[in-house]
């Protein structure tokens, strides 16, 4: 708010030095409040990003408990020409098969023409399970024709290509049909005609006729188990994927092969050993931001004198309660055993280790007991972790919707003090002003007195 008043023009006073004063003494409780409130700010600043580090460790908890959060393979082959993925079902193990073929989708072209010989144009397509499709273009352009074989259910896709010109100059083209999937459901026969022409045997056979030609036939892929002895098997697909060769493992082939190929899953160590590395590093995370806002630090100002400035959290029963309940889920015995069984150990300072090395020797040993170790420790911190961070019903949550209540109380007493200064100030001023122009009163009332006396006296 603007001031005003007329400082000193009868007084001598610096009348807005002086109110300046006493409105700050006047403000003191007003900025005790706004301390407080930033304070309690930083507080629920600070507890806002501790809570969303919690529950995102209980997210993280919630997966490494599952059955199978340290089932992860991997799957090498000893061609370039096989690859091969891993889920979570893949059993350790290796397989020696050969390559016979690769899947392919049918295909042909037909004869050179410079348009569809008759309008409108019909085709019937026949399928490898004998469902037969009519195709209707209703001109002779060949565009058309295209254009109605792609938007049919025939399951078969044309193009035109270019095929030079006929006799008379005229370009010419011919129509690739092929197949949309591959494997030898995907083979079709294609006749010009109708379906009735066709079971009449009416229809001639486009793929047949002069010019025209199969280009590839529908074909599955293959492979051998188990060559030359008396087991031997022959397992196809519709596509170079086969998922049903090993459990939990994808193979796809990109090649036929003469020699065999040895396909080897095993487990994958450093990715299991990551899972629980990744649980230990969350959880560390947290302990260290916690124990960074809680300590104390030590500064010595201008004068030499100490100071101590308490952390955010120092005092703090609900963040104290949060490092209790992960602590002792972490730490407490699985099954009588010690966490440090798999590589997982408390230290001294309350932060935990984990051995990599222990990890990986204790899961090649007993992979049944790793898991279910790992299982029971990170059901326990998901559960610590969810009771402080839960949205609703987390002792993290709760506080800091109360701190938030007590911040937005605070804002409305700031705000109700900013209108009491204010009119305390508007009340001064007008104090001082009318003080001043009282003073210019009594002055211009002695000047006038001093004249009459001062007249006086001549006069006598």
């Amino acid at each position: 708010m603007a001031s005003f008043g007329i400082d000193g023009l009868v007084s001598g006073l610096d009348t807005t030095t002086l109110i300046n004063g006493l409105m700050a003494a006047e403000a003191v409780p007003q900025t005790i409040l706004k301390n407080k409130a930033t304070a309690n700010q930083a507080l629920v600043t600070a507890l806002q990003g501790l809570n969303t580090k919690v529950a995102e460790l209980a997210t993280l908890a919630a997966t490494t408990a599952g059955t199978d959060s340290l089932a992860s393979f991997t799957a090498t082959s000893s061609s370039k020409a096989v690859t091969a993925t891993t889920t979570a079902t893949a059993l350790p193990g290796s397989i020696d098969f050969r390559v016979g073929a690769t899947a392919q989708a049918a295909s042909g072209v037909t004869a050179a023409m410079t348009a569809w010989p008759s309008s409108p144009a019909t085709l019937t397509f026949t399928s490898a399970a004998g469902k037969a499709v009519e195709v209707t273009s209703a001109s002779s352009s060949l565009d058309d024709l295209v254009r109605a074989v792609n938007s049919s259910e025939a399951g078969v896709k044309a193009v035109k290509v270019a095929s030079g010109k006929d006799a008379s100059g005229a370009p010419t083209y011919r129509l690739q049909l092929t197949s949309a999937t591959t494997g030898s459901a995907g083979a079709f026969t294609v006749h010009q005609g109708t379906a009735a022409e066709v079971a009449a045997g009416t229809a001639p056979d486009l793929l047949a006729a002069p010019g025209a030609a199969v280009v590839a036939a529908a074909r599955d892929a293959s492979v051998t188990l188990w060559a030359g002895t008396a087991a031997e098997q022959v397992v196809t697909s519709s596509t170079n994927t086969f998922s049903d060769l090993l459990p939990g493992v994808s193979v796809t082939v990109a090649a036929a092969s003469a020699d065999p190929v040895t396909l080897t899953v095993a487990r994958d160590g450093a990715a299991s050993s990551k899972v629980a590395s990744d649980l230990v590093s969350g959880l560390n995370g947290i302990l260290t931001l916690i124990a960074s806002k809680t300590s104390t630090t030590t500064s010595t100002n201008a004068s030499g004198a100490t100071t101590v400035t308490s952390g955010t959290f120092t005092g703090s029963s609900t963040t104290r309660d949060v490092v209790q309940k992960l602590t002792t889920a972490m730490s407490a015995p699985v099954g009588g055993a010690s966490p440090s069984s798999i590589g997982i150990s408390i230290t001294k300072t309350g932060s935990f280790e984990f051995d990599e090395a222990k990890f990986s020797a204790a899961l090649a040993a007993d992979p049944a007991k790793v898991q279910a170790t790992l299982s029971e420790l990170s059901g326990r911190v998901a559960a610590a972790a969810t009771s402080s961070s839960d949205k609703r019903d987390g002792s993290l949550t709760k506080i800091i919707t109360g701190q938030q209540s007590v911040v937005k109380d605070l804002t409305d007493q700031i705000a109700n003090w900013d209108d009491r200064l204010a009119s305390r100030r508007t009340q001064l001023q007008k104090t001082y002003t009318a003080l001043e122009v009282a003073l210019s009163s009594l002055t211009a009332q002695q000047s006038w007195l001093t004249s009459q006396i001062s007249s006086l006296s001549k006069s006598s």
